[in-house]
């Protein structure tokens, strides 16, 4: 069942990560048509020489791969690329059923009202969600106290919490490294276009190529950290209430090993039995 869920959910990833490059494309080629389509309904002088047809005006895409260079080109799609990925990943990590799956729950408090601790433990420690892990440990500790079960769950709870704010930390990197990077190709690009004015005769069109370098690169940084620091913000107080969730869900189900309960530890074997009198002893009489 959970393989199947699983498969579903890789799925609906790869389905999800073919539709933001799709959307990232669709921009692209609205983007360049209305730039094409200006430049196209832009009325030429009367003495300008006549435009090439052999396809002289460039789209915005080809416009920006020439201001960015093949350095900043390379760095940016890079980190398209990473964030596309990191995204979808932490989509699918970041869900109830993957940190709090409902099976779980069921299935584990009927094992613990049967008092199936073994089969529970078992079924706990195979799940890979956080839930699974918080509560395997707890109940690995029962026997030894219901605080030291406690003391266990939070651990772990601190652990898998840990390994989540890692993968969501890198969306945040991204947010903040895109902006830097931006600014410093604005920043030299500044400098290129003030080295052109500073000479004699400046060349038009390299100080419009820094000038394009500059705002380029700015661009790209913000149409990168803008979204990146969104989804982060996001997908962070969603982790937060799920990994709340988790902590209520695990004391909740083992509180019943606490003292007064009403459970007895998985250790102790269930409620003791009274001996058995030794063979051959002598019966106590019954009262009339």
């Amino acid at each position: 069942m959970r393989d199947r869920l699983s498969s579903n959910w890789m799925k609906k990833g790869i389905f999800l990560l073919g539709l933001t490059v799709a959307v990232f494309a669709a921009f692209v080629v609205i983007s360049s048509v209305d730039i094409s389509t200006a430049m196209a309904q832009d009325p030429a002088p009367a003495d300008a020489p006549a435009a090439d047809d052999g396809g002289g005006s460039s789209n915005m895409l080809s416009k920006a791969i020439e201001a960015l260079g093949w350095f900043y080109t390379v760095i940016f799609l890079s980190l398209s690329i990473s964030l596309v990925a990191l995204m979808v990943m932490n989509f699918l990590a970041v869900r109830r059923d993957a940190m709090v799956p409902p099976i779980l729950i069921e299935a584990f408090e009927a094992h613990l009202n049967e008092k199936r601790y073994q089969e529970a433990y078992e079924m706990a420690k195979a799940d890979e969600s956080m839930l699974g892990q918080v509560l395997s440990a707890g109940l690995a500790k029962v026997s030894q106290g219901y605080d030291q079960s406690i003391e266990a769950m939070q651990d772990v709870g601190e652990e898998e919490t840990m390994k989540v704010e890692h993968k969501l930390s890198y969306i945040a990197l991204i947010g903040s490294v895109s902006p830097m990077i931006g600014l410093l190709g604005t920043v030299q690009g500044m400098i290129a276009a003030f080295d052109q004015l500073g000479s004699g005769q400046p060349d038009a069109g390299k100080l419009a190529g820094d000038i394009s370098t500059a705002l380029f690169t700015t661009f790209c940084g913000l149409c990168l950290a803008i979204p990146s620091i969104a989804i982060f913000t996001a997908l962070r107080n969603r982790m937060q209430r799920l990994v709340l969730e988790v902590s209520i869900l695990s004391e909740g189900l083992m509180g019943r090993f606490q003292p007064g309960g009403g459970a007895a530890a998985p250790g102790a074997g269930g409620a003791p039995k009274k001996p058995a009198p030794a063979a051959g002893a002598p019966q106590q009489p019954r009262q009339p």
